[in-house]
């Protein structure tokens, strides 16, 4: 049976999936779906198939969407995606990870909520915002948003979250109580005695290796790191990389060791690739060496910028690589990053690429 390939893109005006031929070599573009609001994140469960987004913004509110039949049709819920009265308003979802029969959503302003009936209704996790450190977090330039959840693959009551900016928090009871998992990453911005605090750092991405619940990697607003202990302690993998700067982290389907990333030039001087020439930067040794991947990507004048869920990988044999610039262009490779090319232009602002790999 052949085997086809689902990209799937939350952008400023709406979900768009890309469906592949059995080689990757041509591809077909579907959408907007979701009424064109904006879709912080679109991902399926890949034992289902259900395809899940996430997004709205303040004027409508937040919601999950779901669609059961690859994108031809879909529903949305928001029912109980709400803090209690007097906290404020639910904006939007921005990060979504199903599996097991149970789904979670991130949110801003920064909260965890968890649905047991596969997205018909929410309900609260709040032991995270019950944190001791909760009156002390700090937006971060898009505010103050859940953005990276991660659930371990055998056991559900371990999660960790991201949020900026203030870090990475871990649960090994399901949500009841979280601690914090920033010993090792730095904030450049703070005062040299406060430069390695308990929280406040601005995670920018939050990345499982496979089979390896353990081995964490993160990209940082100061810095690119790794952890082999579920995020107690750091090490910093940025030597080699032509920047501490970047948004978006994803790790190879089946080799733990080997990362990828879309470094840009700096927080203050544009956020772009350096020097206008893009390259996708990968490690085969847990960030211990990088090469940058150029062949087929734009060398001259591309001020592309890449945001923090929108570079994945599929589950295919060679690994396929993709991206998704704030400029609606989508570039992919077929061969783990060797070679690329642009498989759909003129799209919104892309905000986040998965995959999905399925029997056609």
């Amino acid at each position: 049976m052949a085997t086809k390939t689902l990209v799937l893109i939350g952008t400023t005006k709406g979900a768009f999936i890309l469906e592949s031929d059995a080689a990757r070599a041509a591809w077909h573009v579907r959408g907007p779906f979701c009424d064109t609001l904006p879709m912080n994140h679109v991902i399926a469960d890949p034992a289902t198939g259900t395809i899940y987004a996430g997004g709205g913004n303040a004027w409508f509110g937040a919601s999950v969407w779901k669609s059961e039949d690859l994108g031809a049709s879909w529903t949305k819920s928001n029912a109980g995606l709400t803090y209690p009265d007097g906290e404020d308003a639910i904006k939007s979802v921005w990060s979504l990870a199903p599996g097991g029969g149970r789904l979670y959503a991130g949110v801003q302003p920064a909260g965890l909520f968890r649905s047991d009936d596969d997205g018909q209704s929410w309900r609260h996790v709040s032991g995270l915002r019950d944190h001791p450190t909760r009156p002390q977090w700090q937006p971060g330039g898009a505010g103050l948003i859940l953005h990276s959840l991660l659930r371990h693959p055998t056991d559900e009551r371990q999660l960790w979250v991201g949020i900026s900016s203030v870090g990475v928090f871990q649960t090994t009871d399901g949500g009841e109580t979280w601690q914090t998992r920033n010993s090792g990453t730095r904030c450049d911005y703070n005062p040299e005695e406060a430069r390695y605090p308990e929280f406040g750092q601005c995670v920018h991405s939050l990345v499982m290796a496979p089979g390896t619940p353990n081995l964490l990697y993160q990209q940082n607003h100061c810095g690119m790191y790794s952890s082999d202990d579920g995020g107690l302690h750091w090490e910093s993998i940025e030597k080699g990389l032509p920047s501490t700067f970047g948004f978006p982290a994803a790790v190879h389907p089946r080799d733990p060791a080997t990362l990828f990333l879309v470094p840009l030039n700096g927080d203050q001087v544009g956020r772009y690739v350096p020097d206008g020439k893009t390259a996708v930067w990968r490690s085969r040794d847990c960030g211990g060496t990088w090469e940058a991947l150029r062949d087929g990507l734009p060398q001259k004048n591309a001020f592309i910028c890449v945001l923090r869920q929108a570079l994945a990988t599929d589950r295919r044999d060679p690994a396929g690589v993709y991206f998704g610039t704030t400029s609606g262009t989508l570039f992919a490779s077929a061969d783990e990053g060797d070679t690329w090319t642009a498989i759909a232009e003129h799209l919104p602002t892309i905000l986040s690429v998965e995959t999905l790999v399925v029997d056609a």
